[in-house]
């Protein structure tokens, strides 16, 4: 038997909740964590037609990309479509759970997966984020470090690109005398004593900061950890907005646009003035006309986004290929992107595909 909670968990696991924008509403938005998963429906968004495809296919719970409610509720009347739906969902005793900006930070996340059907390599992340990373100092006995920079490696410290466990020691001599309320494990009450020491560096993403105090605190064999923690203004290079990567072969600007056509099944694309080859490509799921300029400094040909207002085409200024493919378009592979990260995890439920279009916009062609 599986709960809810455990998929969150693997959800979370994929995509921290910290790594969501401060505006965002990711995570449980109706239901407990705490009932046991009959099926689980992968969607974009959800909307009434969504909560009544999950009723049919006997799914208790929606996992959606955009979540439904994103500004605070203040009555639940049904008088919109967002109230009619969690008010549907709450009477068939569905759940909804969203990933949403947090999805769209991590790698193999949203930009990953249109970088995928792009077929580009070298992906790495657009605009990393900065002030996201923290580095904790500690010192301990010789012998003891290694066991507790192990556990502190489990947690989650220590990872930096594609490398793990990375860490830095030195050695150096540490001084203290335990007073007489002391427990010491080394020395005796009113005696100065001095021990080979190392002092030991790792860093580790902020918001895991609790759970590595946690790990800290138990593993260390003193009494009284001596630690410190820095914040630092490192870019993470592994969590940021939007992907940048390069086509295995280099193409015109019109074998480009087919291509994009082809590959994520467009029925329009709005874009700038053509440019001479296209080699490089940067992508960003949903709106993304904020990355213009971290597209131009990374030397991508074109930008892939979607939203784009009228004035903001005037900015690409000859030197980028700006290609609008629409909200939805850029972002209804994310449901096949869940289902990869939860077909691998679970197999006692039903896991599905929304067949609904929740596509607002319709095109006349």
């Amino acid at each position: 038997m599986t709960f809810i909670k455990e998929i969150i968990q693997e959800l979370e696991y994929r995509a921290p909740l910290a790594y969501q924008e401060g505006y965002d509403n990711a995570g449980l938005l109706v239901g407990s964590p705490d009932i046991p998963v009959t099926g689980v429906l992968l969607t974009l968004d959800v909307t009434e037609e969504v909560v009544e495809e999950a009723i049919e296919r006997n799914c208790n719970l929606i996992v959606a990309h955009h979540p439904i409610v994103f500004k605070g509720l203040k009555k639940l009347n049904g008088s919109n479509y967002v109230e009619r739906t969690v008010i549907k969902a709450i009477k068939n005793d569905i759940a909804i759970y969203a990933t949403h900006t947090n999805l769209d930070h991590v790698p193999q996340g949203v930009n990953w997966q249109i970088a995928e059907l792009l077929g580009l390599n070298n992906v790495r992340v657009l605009a990393p984020k900065s002030q996201i990373l923290t580095k904790l100092t500690f010192f301990s006995p010789v012998a003891n470090t290694q066991e507790i920079l192990d556990a502190l490696f489990a947690a989650g410290a220590g990872r930096i690109g594609q490398y793990e466990n990375c860490s830095f020691r030195t050695e150096g001599m540490g001084s203290f005398m335990p007073n007489q309320q002391a427990n010491p494990l080394i020395g005796e009450r009113g005696t100065q004593e001095v021990v080979a020491e190392h002092r030991a560096e790792v860093m580790f993403p902020s918001y895991l900061q609790s759970k590595m105090m946690s790990v800290l605190r138990k593993m260390h064999p003193y009494e009284e950890v001596a630690y410190y923690l820095t914040t630092l203004e490192n870019e993470n290079q592994e969590v940021g907005a939007g992907a940048v990567g390069e086509l295995e072969v280099e193409m015109t600007a019109d074998e480009f646009l087919r291509h994009l056509q082809s590959q994520m099944h467009l029925n329009v694309i709005k874009h700038t003035e053509s440019v001479e080859k296209v080699k490089k490509v940067a992508v960003c799921g949903g709106a993304g006309s904020f990355l213009l300029k971290d597209a131009i400094r990374a030397g991508a040909d074109v930008f892939v986004t979607s939203d784009y207002k009228y004035h903001e085409f005037f900015d690409a200024e000859g030197q980028i290929m700006i290609c609008d493919i629409g909200h939805y378009e850029s972002e209804v592979y994310t449901k096949n992107l869940l289902y990869k990260y939860l077909s691998g995890k679970f197999s006692n439920f039903a896991l599905c595909l929304s067949q609904v279009n929740t596509n607002p916009v319709r095109y006349f062609v």
